[in-house]
């Protein structure tokens, strides 16, 4: 292989297995970066679209997936002032409407995307972030604007959006509270929120943490069901629902009884639309600081996989079982 090639995962057909390709080396363009992969975050997403399942994120086939990364950055394309080669960085950038994604040795990304790397994080660490952590502080902080001693309910809290806003909630000085599975238990209380079996009823736990109030913030992962639950759990006049699957069809009746308020959370709309790419590297950067300030962490799975065994990464994310962030090595 020449230093003009470069292995990678190609997806030929939705639904079938990875084929592994030894393919040409992207050139940066103006306005982007070329950066050499060591971390591939695996996210949920990242199945439905491998699957074709994903309406609102079609990736054009032949692709190469993966939405999250972290690498070092080998050399800067015309119009890049703010990054040289050597730097090492991470952020959420391709695999989606087109854009070449991180399931290979290089990638050539839009600058605004990316951002340093906390220096106190492994690239596996920082590859595990980016769509969790956009996804909850656009909801928390963009949506809902969240502050300091509100009582906030995050649905899903040990997934990988719910570990990041937990953290981020506690990091802004809220009460935070997390619904999960049973087996999820301890990582919820670890990061810090007070656990919600999911299954108990919400006027139950309503009256138990609020006496009744509602909650100020609830942050819908699940959808569905969870997403009308999430209407009957918030807090008259100024409580917010945010949710990042809302999906459906659902009865807006119990939102509006309360006067309360609704936002969507689609975090892929600046990677498919190429608008607002900027506050993306900007909430990014809040991620690199609050990881250096101990802030935030992500839970990975202890197992290690490269690329002939990211089909097996991503067969193990469907599973709700898994507890850690699971991440391919490049």
């Amino acid at each position: 292989m020449t230093s003009e090639h470069m292995r990678a995962l190609i997806l030929e057909d939705y639904g079938a297995p990875f084929v592994y390709r030894v393919i040409d080396r992207p050139r940066p363009d103006f306005g982007e970066v070329l950066i050499r992969v060591k971390a591939s975050g695996v996210n949920p997403l990242d199945v439905k679209i491998k699957a074709g399942e994903a309406e609102l994120a079609k990736q054009p086939l032949p692709a190469i997936l993966g939405i999250d990364m972290a690498g070092i950055v080998v050399e800067v394309g015309e119009g890049v002032t703010s990054f040289a080669p050597g730097d090492k960085v991470f952020g959420m950038t391709g695999g989606v409407a087109g854009l070449k994604g991180s399931l290979a040795e290089y990638v050539a990304v839009d600058a605004e995307l990316i951002v340093r790397k906390p220096a106190n994080l492994t690239m596996r660490e920082a590859a595990a972030i980016p769509f969790g952590f956009v996804t909850a502080w656009e909801g928390l902080v963009d949506k809902a604007r969240i502050e300091e001693g509100q009582k906030v309910l995050i649905h899903g809290g040990a997934g990988g959006i719910g570990q990041m806003a937990i953290q981020i909630a506690k990091a802004f000085g809220a009460d935070v509270y997390a619904t999960d599975t049973d087996d999820k238990q301890a990582i919820v209380e670890w990061f810090g929120a007070t656990f919600i079996e999911h299954t108990v009823d919400v006027q139950e736990y309503v009256d138990k943490y609020t006496r009744g109030a509602g909650f100020d913030i609830v942050f819908d992962t699940v959808g569905g069901n969870t997403l009308d639950a999430s209407f009957e759990a918030i807090k008259q006049n100024n409580g917010h629902v945010i949710s990042s699957l809302g999906w459906g069809s659902h009865s807006l009746a119990p939102l509006s009884f309360k006067a309360a308020t609704y936002s969507g959370v689609f975090t892929l709309l600046p990677m498919l639309t190429g608008m607002g790419r900027e506050h993306h590297g900007a909430i990014l950067r809040e991620a690199t600081r609050m990881a250096e300030a101990g802030q935030i962490l992500p839970l990975l799975d202890p197992r290690h996989f490269h690329l002939q065994t990211a089909d097996q990464a991503l067969t193990l994310i469907v599973r709700k079982g898994e507890t850690g962030n699971i991440v391919v090595e490049i």
